[in-house]
C-alpha cells in the first residue's frame, strides 16, 4: 500500500520560507517521479514542481513559484522536498505530494495515482 505523508507546513509571514517534505512508502520509491501541487480554497489544485525518478533528471517547476520554490529528493530516505523561499500571501493553500507510476517526469495532475493528505501553507501579509 503506497503512504504518502507530507509535513512542514504552518504559518509564516510574507518573505518568510518553509520546507516542505513528503515521506513515501509502500513502492520502489526512488523509480517514481513525484510532485508538489496546491489547492487553494475556491481554485482548482494546480501543479508547483515536479522531480523525475532514476534515469530522467530534471525538475519542473510552474511559473507562478519559479526562482522561489525547489523541489529535491533523497532517495536513500524516500523523501522529497520543497524548499519554499520568499513567500507570498498568493501562495496560502493546502499542499499535496503525489507520486506517479513510472520515472517521466510529469505536470498534470491526472498523471498521479497516489497523492498524500495534504499540509497547510498560510502567508500572512
Amino acid at each position: 500500500q503506497v503512504q504518502l505523508v507530507e509535513s512542514g507546513g504552518g504559518l509564516v509571514q510574507a518573505g518568510g520560507s518553509l520546507r516542505l517534505s513528503c515521506a513515501a512508502s509502500g513502492r520502489t520509491f526512488s523509480t517514481d517521479a513525484m510532485g508538489w501541487f496546491r489547492q487553494a480554497p475556491g481554485k482548482e489544485r494546480e501543479f508547483v514542481a515536479a522531480i523525475g525518478g532514476i534515469g530522467w533528471s530534471g525538475v519542473s517547476t510552474s511559473n507562478s513559484v519559479k526562482g522561489r520554490f525547489t523541489i529535491s529528493r533523497d532517495n536513500a530516505k524516500n523523501t522529497v522536498y520543497l524548499q519554499m523561499n520568499s513567500l507570498k500571501p498568493e501562495d496560502t493553500a493546502v499542499y499535496y505530494c503525489a507520486a506517479a507510476v513510472g520515472s517521466r517526469l510529469r505536470t498534470t495532475r491526472y498523471e498521479y495515482p497516489y497523492w498524500g493528505q495534504g499540509t497547510q501553507v498560510t502567508v500572512s501579509s
